[in-house]
C-alpha cells in the first residue's frame, strides 16, 4: 500500500487540499540492508519539491513545494515504509495482498486553459486491494522483479467527499535493486485502464461548457496509457534523501481525441529530503 499522505499543498503561497505528495510517498524508503537488528519503529519529516501536470494530459503544469513525512514500523504483522504497508491482508514467499493508495491534485480551471469555464477538478483519492506476484526475491542478489495488479476506486474531495469518480486498473511491474549501504532504485512499468466514468471525469466536455475551440465529448471506458516511473533513494545516518521521474504517455488510449488532451506524452519530477529525529529501543529483524 503506497502510503496515504494526507497533507496540505502549498502552491504559489496557497493552501490547497492533499493528493500530490503521494507522488513523492512513492519513493522507495532507502532503509539499510543489514542482518543486524533495526528500529521497530522510525519517524522523521522533511520537504520536497515536484513540478508535475495539471492533469494527464495537460498542456500546463505547476511546481508544489511539500511536506513530506518519513514512517516505518516493522511489526510482525504490519510492515510501513514509503513503498507500501505489508500485511493487511495476506503474503507469503510468492505473493501478497495489500491495499493500493494514490491520488491527484485538484485543477482550478480558471487556471488552465483547456478548462477554462468549466468546473473546477476536485483531489481524488485512490484506492483499493492489489495483488503483488513476486517474480524474483531480491535475496541471494540485489534485485528484485514485482508483478503487482492493483484496482482502486477514485473518490472526489475537497473539504469533504464529493462523490466517485470511477474505477481503475493499473497492472505494474516493478524492478527494484536494493544493494546494502549504497543508493536503492526502482523503475516501474504502469499500464492504465479506467472505466468510462472516470474517463468522462477528466476528459469529458458536456454540451453546455463546449465551445468553438472545445466540443463537447463523451468519454469510454479502456486504455487509459502508460507510465515509466523511477526512483532513486538513499539513508545518510539519520537524513534521507530521494528523487523520482515520471515518464507518461496517452498515445492509443481511448481518449486520445479528448479536447482536453493537450499532450499525449509528458515528464514529471520531484525531490525530497528528510530528517530521521526519532526511534524506538526496541529492536527488530529485518524484514526479507
Amino acid at each position: 500500500m503506497e502510503l496515504p499522505c494526507i497533507r496540505y499543498l502549498i502552491r504559489l503561497g496557497r493552501v490547497h487540499p492533499p493528493a500530490l505528495w503521494l507522488a513523492l510517498c512513492a519513493i522507495p524508503i532507502a532503509g539499510i540492508a543489514s542482518e543486524e537488528k533495526l528500529p521497530l519503529w522510525e519517524a522523521g519529516a522533511g520537504i520536497g519539491v515536484a513540478s508535475i501536470q495539471d492533469y494527464r494530459g495537460s498542456d500546463q503544469r505547476h511546481t508544489y513545494t511539500v511536506p513530506i513525512p518519513y514512517i516505518v514500523y516493522r511489526g510482525d504483522f504490519l510492515q510501513v515504509d514509503r513503498n507500501k504497508i505489508r500485511g493487511l491482508l495476506f503474503s507469503t514467499e510468492k505473493m501478497s495482498a495489500d491495499i493500493s493508495v494514490f491520488g491527484t491534485v485538484p485543477v482550478e480551471s480558471g487556471e488552465n486553459r483547456a478548462r477554462s469555464g468549466m468546473p473546477d477538478l476536485d483531489s481524488t483519492l485512490e484506492i483499493g486491494p492489489q495483488l503483488s506476484f513476486f517474480l524474483k526475491q531480491a535475496e541471494p542478489s540485489d534485485y528484485s522483479l514485482t508483478l503487482r495488479l492493483p484496482i482502486r476506486t477514485v473518490q472526489r474531495f475537497d473539504s469533504g467527499f464529493n462523490g466517485n469518480a470511477g474505477t481503475l486498473f493499473t497492472p505494474t511491474l516493478d524492478l527494484e535493486w536494493e544493494p546494502e549501504r549504497a543508493w536503492k532504485a526502482r523503475v516501474s512499468a504502469i499500464a492504465l485502464f479506467a472505466d468510462r466514468k472516470y474517463h468522462d471525469y477528466f476528459y469529458g466536455v458536456k454540451p453546455q461548457y463546449a465551445t468553438a475551440g472545445r466540443p463537447a465529448y463523451s468519454a469510454s471506458g479502456g486504455y487509459s496509457g502508460a507510465q515509466l516511473f523511477t526512483t532513486l533513494s538513499r539513508r545518510f545516518s539519520n537524513i534521507w534523501v530521494g528523487a523520482f521521474l515520471q515518464a507518461d504517455s496517452l498515445h492509443g488510449s481511448t481518449v486520445e481525441d479528448s479536447p482536453l488532451l493537450k499532450r499525449k506524452y509528458s515528464l514529471s519530477a520531484g525531490f525530497g529530503v528528510s530528517w530521521v529525529f526519532a526511534e524506538s529501543k526496541e529492536r527488530v529483524a529485518p524484514s526479507k
